[in-house]
């Protein structure tokens, strides 16, 4: 049974910092692609990140330059450090496993950003 599971969500300041994580289990972790999608309320789930289980990263343009996406294959966990954080930041993020067959996704974890 594959599960991802998100933590590092909370409440932040504007120009803050957080690090999200998605541990995974039940899936050759080095074999998928990972993404990281947020959802506003009110809003369609949109794609913030994603990276290839090569490597390759790519991001949407509004956090190009403050968000990175990485993964560590040995703990079976995908990070979004999220820098200069921004109150239009502010939703459910949620990770995203792919592979050939199927996709899956985590619970997700709240991110607030205050002004």
């Amino acid at each position: 049974q594959v599960q991802l599971v998100e933590s590092g969500g909370g409440l932040v300041q504007a120009g803050g910092s957080l690090r999200l994580s998605c541990a995974a289990s039940g899936i050759i972790f080095r074999s998928v692609a990972m993404g990281w999608y947020r959802q506003a309320p009110g809003k369609q789930r949109e794609l913030v990140a994603a990276i290839s289980s090569g490597g390759l990263t790519n991001y949407a343009d509004s956090v190009k330059g403050r968000f990175t996406i990485s993964r560590d294959n040995a703990k079976n966990t995908v990070y979004l450090q999220m820098n200069s954080l921004k109150p239009e930041d502010t939703a459910v993020y949620y990770c995203k496993a792919t592979n050939a067959a199927n996709w899956y996704w985590g619970q997700g974890t709240q991110v607030t950003v205050s002004s």
